[in-house]
Formats: structure tokens, sequence, C-alpha cells
């Protein structure tokens, strides 16, 4: 047989790294219903609690019996709404830019600009640890594809100053998505701008929970006006869909006619823009929620710590838990699903090999006694599992 499918699932089940899909009945937010269990969720990137919150529902409601429940065509054709207008003007002035433009999701919106903005001329710079929309963005643009040491901006500066490329972008996540860890904005701008570079920042997990007001990592490194291209998802903190990409009315101007996954791409159904709208009037406004979950992280570390388990230097509302062998991880995650939390295992090749660990994501809907349930069942798996050495 000219296609051999079949050994490259059985290697990848042998190694404990197979995927599979969970299927809840209903919504994934505080709560999640498997096979029909309920189980506290903490494995949603719904940081805020607005993915439920009846504001959010009306206005899709309402704006899916007056438009329909889909955009009928791409933005350049008529799929372009009053709705989504007002939402691109209301995230332009949110994040304090001329412009912002929509994308279907957040990994069309890294292939469109980076494959708009560069060539092979170009040359792109890359965090190692970057989401896989902005590796694989930066390979499919053509240009020169280089890898900097995760968060550290001297290395960095060595392959900046030996490149000869026209154009060169820095690109980073604000928060990394799988070690929780947030990007040294101002270091990495100053080492960009020493070599006439760009930086573009993907904030899908720091738009909503970071800098005041929700305004994302940018704003709370106060950089915001040194990042020429930036980038965040609605699917997080803002508890809808959809991607958009902020900055000047040249960037967006050159996004709408050479970013191809924006061109060829179905617009997002109005109701998501008018849903996303009232959410973000919520976000603008929650402080008591951002200080209520930045309280549940700052207890969960202190406490698990004290029980023995490695966390990685993350402050948002990703933790993720070393566990170390795969097979451990998913025994760990197995036991705190029979304990009725929902945790997931998150194994090569999604981050390095022997760096098995449990992502544990936190929401503004947890309330203590979540914390509570989820720190005990960790007591417990800890006396019970002894999963891996601690120190791999």
């Amino acid at each position: 047989m000219a296609f051999d499918l079949d050994s490259a699932l059985a290697e990848r089940r042998a190694r404990h790294q197979y995927r599979q899909r969970l299927t809840l009945s209903g919504g994934s937010g505080r709560e999640a219903r498997l096979d029909g269990r309920r189980l506290i969720n903490f494995a949603s990137n719904d940081y805020l609690g607005l993915a439920g919150h009846p504001h959010v529902v009306a206005a899709m409601q309402d704006a899916a019996a007056r438009y329909g429940v889909g955009s009928g065509a791409s933005h350049l054709v008529t799929g372009h709404t009053d709705l989504h207008e007002a939402l691109e003007e209301a995230l332009a002035a949110f994040t304090g830019r001329p412009r912002a433009l929509l994308f279907s999701t957040g990994y069309m919106a890294n292939q469109g600009i980076l494959t708009a903005l560069l060539d092979k001329q170009d040359a792109v710079f890359e965090d190692r640890l970057n989401h896989a929309s902005l590796l694989d963005g930066g390979l499919a643009s053509g240009a020169r594809f280089r890898r900097y040491l995760h968060n550290q901006p001297d290395n960095l500066a060595s392959k900046l100053a030996g490149s000869p490329a026209r154009r060169k972008l820095v690109v980073t996540d604000g928060v990394f998505s799988m070690d929780g860890d947030s990007a040294p904005l101002a270091a990495l701008c100053d080492v960009a701008e020493a070599q006439d570079a760009w930086v573009m920042v993907d904030d899908a997990h720091g738009f909503g929970v970071l800098g005041e007001g929700g305004r994302g990592s940018v704003h709370a490194q106060g950089v915001n006006a040194r990042v020429p291209v930036y980038m965040a998802t609605l699917s997080k903190a803002a508890g809808t869909f959809g991607a958009f990409v902020a900055g000047s009315e040249a960037l967006i101007e050159t996004l709408i006619q050479f970013a191809r996954p924006y061109v060829y791409t179905t617009a997002l159904p109005p109701a998501l823009a008018a849903a996303t709208l009232a959410s973000l009037d919520i976000i603008a406004a929650a402080d008591g929620r951002r200080q209520h979950l930045a309280q549940l992280v700052q207890d969960f570390r202190q406490q698990a710590t004290a029980q023995g388990w490695q966390l990685l230097p993350s402050q948002t509302p990703i933790q993720p838990l070393l566990v170390g062998r795969e097979a451990d991880a998913l025994a760990l995650a197995q036991q705190l699903r029979e304990q009725g939390l929902l945790v997931p295992a998150i194994r090569p090749p999604t981050v390095p090999a022997g760096e098995a660990r449990l992502r544990i994501t936190f929401s503004a809907a947890h309330t203590q006694d979540d914390l509570g349930q989820l720190l005990d069942a960790l007591a417990l798996a800890r006396r019970t599992l002894n999963p891996g050495d601690q120190d791999r």
C-alpha cells in the first residue's frame, strides 16, 4: 500500500502521545459534562467566564434573529456587515490603534499577517516556544526563518545583527500558551529597534486578562506604541470566536489587499460580532474578575508548591504542572477526572520531550471551593500515584 498510515498511529500510541477528543454535552465553562458526569473544568481558556455570560448570549441571539446565522460570503464580497465594522472600530479604540481587522481564526490571522508582510527577501525571528500558527506562518512566508532562545533578547540580538534581510520581523507570543509565562516585550523592542526591525505580538492569552482594563500584554508592559503588529484572539478571555489584528492604516490596508486567509475566507457570522461587542464592554469593566482570577492563581501556586509539585514560573491563568513522562501525565489527569476535575495532560510533540505536564487553566468563574477541590485532588494523587521524578 502506498500510504502506510497505521504504523505512524501505532507509534504515537506506543509513546503515550495519541490525541483523543472529548465529547462534551453542553458548554465549556466553569463546569463541563462528560459521559453524563459533571466535572469542574480546569481546561478551558474562557479566562473571564464570559462565554456563557447572559449579556453576551443575549446579544448573539438578538443579532442571529436579525442577521441570520451565517455571513454568506467573504468580507470583500457581501460578508462585511455594520456589526463587523462596529466591532473593528471598537477593537481599534480598545487597543489604542488606528484600525483593526477581523479574521475568522487566530491561526488564519497569523498565516495572513506573516505571508502578507514577508517574502524571500526578508527574515523572520521567532521565539522557540511560539504557538504553532506563528511558526507555520513564518515558514509559509518564504522569509529566512530563525528561532531565538525562549525569552532571551541577547540571543535575538545576535541573530538580528547577522541578517542582511530587507525587512526583519520579530515575532513573539505575549503569553506563551503551554508555559504561561510572558515575553519581555520592552527588551525585545529595544533589540528590534536597534536593528530597524518590527515587532509582532500574538496576545491570544493576554488580551482581556492583562493590563489596565484588560487591554493586553503590550499595555501591561508599556510598549503599545512600540509594537507595530498586534494580534489577539476573541475565543479566550472574550468568550466568543475569531481573531483580529490592530495597527496602522497602512498595515490594515496591506492585509486587506494581500492576506490570502482574509481575502478567501467567509466572514465571521454577524451574530458573533454582536456578541463580541457585548463582551468588550464587560472586559473593560471587569477589574473585579481579573483581581479574583489573580488571587486564584496566587493561592494555587503557593499551595501546590507546598505540596511538592513543580510549577513553571507563570503568573497568568495558565499554570503548567510538570510531570515528566507522558504515561505519568495521562495517569494523573485520569485520577483527577475520577475525582470530578477536568484537567488536560499535555505531551510531546506539543511540548518538549520529557516535559509532559498538566495544563491547569483558571477562570474568573472558578470559586475558592473549586480551587480547594483541585488542591485536595492533587494532594491525594501525590500520595497514591507518585508520578515520575519531579526533577526531570
